[in-house]
């Protein structure tokens, strides 16, 4: 027996539905509402830099595929649902009085323009959301370049793979996922209304369903026909082989030929669908869909292993040498270590200290003169405490190396941006009103020569005045004073930059600018404009900040900077560029500008190797920005960005304009990278990214290989070294690798010194020295590397070898004002590799800091290594003579005091930390009066070091008159020594 579908369902009454609705508004008002507002807030923003023709076009492009793909997955269910509503049979068949699908086809039928209008829209809304972030691929599709080179298989530009086979690949997937959404609404209609009877005798499929259910499945087969076409290209990513990545022997000679028959069978097995749709028997379908599995089974899976357990692995060297040599290639090319880059050269490297090389390395000033003595890892306190100025200010957690020409001499410098850190203001300092309005920018350039230190501490020291950076300061009051500043800065205010991590308002109230000034206004371009009652309701709503509202400060003229970090500031004017992890400041025509470097990436480079970016640039340094997990198989420093650190201006310049990459992303963005002559004062501040020399000296360590079969060996492959001053970073665990240094040297072959990022590398899996690697920095001959390689024959220590002898030498493990001193630790500095003299000289310098929290590093000691030998002393010029004798000591640069005689003026903050004061030498007991008053003064200095360090203006009086009358006494007691004194 048959009947209609029951109908009569209870309603909702006017009440429930009005509170529905009502309900249903506030949340789409939450969630479109707070989209719509950060939208707008980013629409001001890129108006400010100038950048909004990015903002619109990424907008656009978002929006397109958010409804042509729910159109196309929304729309397709639509039709679907239509086509199986309108085919339901008449009568349904009544399975008895509870029946549990009654209830659903009478709400439908009540119902079915909210079914079936509001469930596809529902679908389609959440399709598109989900696919509208991947506007990447479809720009690089519509904007594509040639790069003119093919790959070896199939003879295609490498831009069908870089820009067009990710769309398809991208399209293919949405593909899928509209037909079988669209064929489950189907079958879920048809099982509701009877179409499709489970359980029952006879056919249990209606025709109408049938048919549909054929088809969609036979759309299914013919795309995944077209997948299997497709996949054949995506074979020359194969990561079937361990050693290496690209399509290898089985993959060409199996799985090859395998997706062109799946791709016919599945052709066939597509015909056998649509046929089905119109023939009562459905055995056609059935037979097609066991073929394809067992086709998929046999040829995809089986044939492939069998090829390869059977035929490659017993003789894998041989076969595989074709695809190795492809594989070396493309990633030369893909990675940028093409021979025309990387010159590798044999050297020595373990030369013996003699006669002979003591004059080589009294001639090595090139190199000698400007070892770096300073890290600048360790030294952000030191600046913070002797040039930190107020106690807003502050540096980043790493310092950064730059080199400048000062007095006509080119100098590595530790430098950095004095910048307002809000997290080091005081309690009384933390209002809203000073957070946003008062303290809004930094002030100064900082920096010191790498090379040298103001005083030498003594072998009987652990503490002092000596061992701290001879600094240069350009500030507002060096500017204002019209004082001469090394670096001359025409602007050194910072309102951009590493720690600017909050908004600030300025021409508001008056900001914080000297202490002789603090009603400064910003002059300045940058900022949103908060001055009107609209976008100050904006920015409340956005921060949820009621002040911005209501604050009288807020006036005409008035601006919010937000977005103030420079690496946030080019990422989100160039969305396609992956940015640098270490962002670093210059002066550049009287302008402290933020230099960032940006790289081009793909994630599919026919047969190079794909590396692991987060995990290859990641070492022992902290206070960098860590890359994002992904694997990528081609790069290139194809963009260097400025931000100027005043007005926060974004500047992209192309210095690769060959790359097909750089070219596709400028079609998408027109008129956003400069071309043409970078400016020469910025340009002699290009440094080689940290990130990239990672990447390739990673992938230098295998490829530096010349054929297939030393590849395959692996017996000459290298390793990145692991740091041996890690435990300073990490505890526990493996130790993380050893980050490449910036110096200043003079290369074996180099005419002159020149600014350089260098590495160590070891042999595979040991701890020997493999190569010194370096890649200039110099605009001359920027991005060429050299590459020193070490004799397997006669093995040269590495790192971790020399940084084992300098821990176990006799005169390192006894120093006990060093090392086993309670109030110290030590701290060993990065471990520099320098080849001189047909060897390699190890430095490594040796900072100690007092157990005080608020203590900061300061140079100690320095060990040297050469020729097995190992020097340790104060200095650099003393540790050199304990290895090469007293003439060698020449060839360095001491430190100020001894350069200069008398120590200069300390310019810095008058900050005296814990046990660094020196007071008068005591009177070795004859004297009990300048005892005690050597005792009185060091006390009083440190009551002064506490009350300046906690901001207490009153105690600092109280300590200082307790220093006048400890020094009073101790001079009076100096001109009145006891009668019987002195023996």
């Amino acid at each position: 027996m048959a009947t209609r579908p029951p109908i009569g369902m209870p309603k909702l009454s006017r009440r429930a539905k009005f509170l529905l609705s009502i309900a249903g508004v506030l949340i789409l008002v939450l969630i479109v509402g707070a989209r719509l507002l950060d939208t707008y807030v980013d629409w001001l923003w890129f108006g400010e830099v100038g950048f909004r023709s990015v903002f619109t076009a990424v907008l656009v492009t978002r929006l397109i595929l958010f409804f042509a793909i729910g159109l196309l997955v929304g729309g397709l269910l639509a039709v679907s649902l239509a086509i199986a509503y309108r085919s339901r049979p008449v009568f349904v068949p009544v399975s008895g009085a509870d029946d549990p699908l009654a209830r659903y086809r009478s709400t439908i039928v009540q119902r079915v323009r909210l079914f079936g209008i509001g469930v596809p829209l529902v679908v389609g809304a959440i399709a598109g959301a989900a696919g509208q972030g991947e506007w990447q691929p479809v720009q690089l599709m519509l904007n594509a370049q040639p790069f003119g080179q093919t790959d070896p298989e199939f003879g295609k530009d490498v831009g069908f793979y870089a820009f067009t086979l990710p769309f398809i690949t991208w399209l293919i997937t949405w593909l899928f996922v509209a037909i079988a959404i669209a064929g489950i609404g189907a079958v879920v209609v048809h099982y509701i209304f009877g179409g499709i009877r489970l359980g029952t005798k006879g056919d249990n499929f209606s025709v109408p369903a049938r048919v549909q259910l054929s088809v969609t499945a036979g759309l299914f087969v013919v795309i995944l026909a077209v997948d299997y076409f497709f996949e054949r290209y995506e074979l020359l990513f194969s990561t079937r082989n361990g050693l290496f990545d690209g399509a290898t022997y089985t993959d060409l000679n199996a799985v090859l030929p395998a997706k062109l028959i799946l791709m016919f069978i599945a052709g066939f097995c597509a015909v056998a669908f649509f046929v089905g749709a119109f023939v009562r028997n459905l055995q056609l379908p059935a037979i097609a869909i066991v073929l394809l599995i067992l086709s998929s089974i046999l040829v995809g899976w089986a044939w492939p292993t069998v090829l390869q357990q059977f035929s490659v692995k017993p003789n894998e060297a041989e076969k595989e040498s074709m695809s190795i040599d492809r594989n070396i290639e493309a990633t030369k090319y893909a990675f940028g270590l093409t021979d025309d880059k990387i010159k590798i050269e044999d050297y020595e490297g373990d030369a013996s200290v003699t006669a002979e090389t003591t004059e080589k390395v009294k001639a090595a000033t090139g190199t000698m003169q400007n070892i770096r003595l300073l890290d600048p890892s360790i030294l952000s306190r030191t600046f913070t405490q002797r040039e930190g100025g107020e106690n807003f200010y502050g540096f980043p957690t790493k310092l950064d190396v730059d080199r400048y020409e000062v007095d006509g001499e080119v100098q590595d410098y530790i430098v950095a941006a004095r910048e307002l850190d809000s997290t080091r203001l005081a309690a009384n300092q933390t209002s809203w009103i000073n957070r946003h309005l008062v303290y809004t920018h930094g002030n100064g350039f900082v920096a010191a020569p790498a090379n040298r230190i103001n005083r030498a501490l003594s072998e009987s020291e652990s503490s002092g005045e000596g061992g701290y950076p001879v600094f240069t300061v350009s500030d507002i009051e060096a500017l204002e004073n019209d004082a001469e500043m090394d670096i001359p800065v025409t602007e050194p205010r910072i309102y951009f930059g590493e720690l600017a991590t909050d908004y600030a308002i300025v021409n508001a109230r008056g900001e914080y600018d000297t202490p002789v000034n603090q009603e400064y206004s910003y002059t300045g371009n940058g900022g949103v404009a908060v001055d009107d009652w609209f976008n100050r309701f904006v920015f409340f709503a956005h921060y949820g900040e009621r002040n911005i509202l209501f604050s009288s400060d807020i006036r005409d003229g008035s601006k919010i900077m937000y977005n103030r970090d420079p690496r946030d500031r080019v990422s989100k004017v160039a969305p396609w560029l992956t940015v640098d992890g270490d962002p670093y400041p210059a002066v550049v025509d009287g302008r402290i500008t933020w230099i960032v470097d940006g790289y081009t990436t793909l994630d599919n480079f026919p047969y190079a190797q794909r590396t692991p970016l987060g995990e290859v640039t990641n070492d022992s340094l902290t206070g960098v920005a860590r890359q994002e997990d992904r694997d990528i198989s081609y790069i290139r420093n194809s963009v260097k960005a400025t931000v100027d650190a005043f007005d926060g201006t974004v500047t992209l310049h192309a210095i690769d304009d060959k790359d097909p990459v750089l070219k596709a992303w400028e079609s998408v963005f027109p008129g956003t990278v400069k071309h043409g002559e970078i400016p020469e004062a910025l340009e002699k501040h290009f440094r080689y990214p940290e990130d990239l020399f990672k990447v390739q000296r990673e992938l230098l360590a295998q490829y530096h290989v010349e054929n297939a079969a030393q590849f395959f060996s692996t017996q000459t492959f290298w390793d990145v070294p692991a740091d041996p001053t890690g435990s300073n970073n990490e505890a526990g665990g493996a130790a993380p690798n050893q980050p490449p240094y910036y110096v200043l040297a003079q290369a074996p072959g180099q005419a002159e010194p020149t600014f350089q990022l260098t590495s160590a590398m070891t042999l595979l899996r040991r701890q020997f020295l493999a190569a010194w690697v370096s890649v200039s920095s110099d605009p001359k001959d920027y991005g060429q590397f050299k590459v020193l390689r070490l004799p397997t024959q006669e093995q040269t220590k590495g790192p971790g070898q020399v940084q084992n002898e300098f821990e176990t030498t006799d005169e390192v493990t006894e120093n006990r004002t060093l090392f086993q001193n309670p109030n110290v630790n030590v701290i060993y500095g990065n471990l520099l590799t320098l080849p001189v003299a047909n060897g390699l000289l190890y430095v490594e310098p040796i900072y100690i800091e007092q157990k005080d929290e608020n203590a900061f590093p300061q140079l100690a000691r320095v060990l040297v290594y050469f020729g097995d030998r190992v020097g340790f002393a104060p200095t650099l010029k003393d540790a050199l003579e304990e290895i090469f004798g007293e003439d060698v000591g020449g060839a360095v640069t001491p430190p100020e005091e001894e350069e200069g005689g008398e120590q200069p003026p300390d310019t810095s903050t008058p900050t005296t930390p814990p046990g660094t004061s020196t007071p008068p030498p005591p009177s070795d007991g004859d004297n009990p009066a300048m005892d005690q008053a050597v005792q009185d003064i060091g006390a009083a200095l440190e009551q002064l070091r506490t009350a300046q360090q906690s901001g207490d203006f009153a105690a600092q009086g109280e300590a200082l008159a307790a220093l006048e009358k400890a020094v009073n006494e101790y001079d009076a007691a100096k001109a009145d020594p006891p009668a019987n004194g002195g023996g």
